[in-house]
């Protein structure tokens, strides 16, 4: 169950509500005048496959053994 404080109450005790969420792995919302103002939550690292990432990025390639000549490369320019 997701817990509610106030930013006052939050403001106190934020530290201690930080371990809560470590630990427990539920958020908090942090409320301002009753009204949800905050979510704070553990972050979770997504573990992604390299190939992935880089799947479409290379449209196309004529010639990979080409040499490439230095006007070619943006960096230089």
């Amino acid at each position: 169950m997701t817990t509610h404080v106030s930013k006052s109450q939050f403001k106190a005790k934020a530290l201690e509500y930080f371990r809560q969420v470590e630990t427990s792995g539920e958020p908090i919302i942090v409320t301002d005048h009753g009204k949800p103002a905050l979510e704070i939550r553990r972050v979770e690292e997504k573990k992604r496959d390299p190939f992935e990432i880089l799947k479409g990025s290379v449209l196309r390639y004529d010639d990979p053994f080409e040499p490439v000549g230095v006007e070619d490369w943006e960096a230089l320019k």
